[in-house]
């Protein structure tokens, strides 16, 4: 189940940038910057974009991915 602050944190970068750096798409999801740059080589990651030189992932983007992999317990 998402938390509250999980929901109020993707809501302000929704209504502020809904597009995040690698960094802190990494943060969001809590794992490593290094493991993120992995996932996304591989195709393995959230889905993400490149503007300019840097990469970005969009915030529904992220909860989409991180929703399809959820494993166990009750989530609906």
């Amino acid at each position: 189940m998402e938390t509250d602050d999980t929901a109020v944190r993707a809501q302000k970068a929704r209504e502020t940038c809904p597009f995040l750096t690698a960094k802190q798409t990494a943060y969001h999801l809590g794992i490593a910057y290094l493991t993120l740059k992995s996932m996304r080589e591989r195709g393995r990651g959230p889905r993400c974009r490149l503007h300019g030189t840097t990469w970005r992932y969009h915030i529904d983007d992220i909860e989409a991915w991180s929703k399809a992999h959820m494993r166990g317990g009750q989530h609906g």
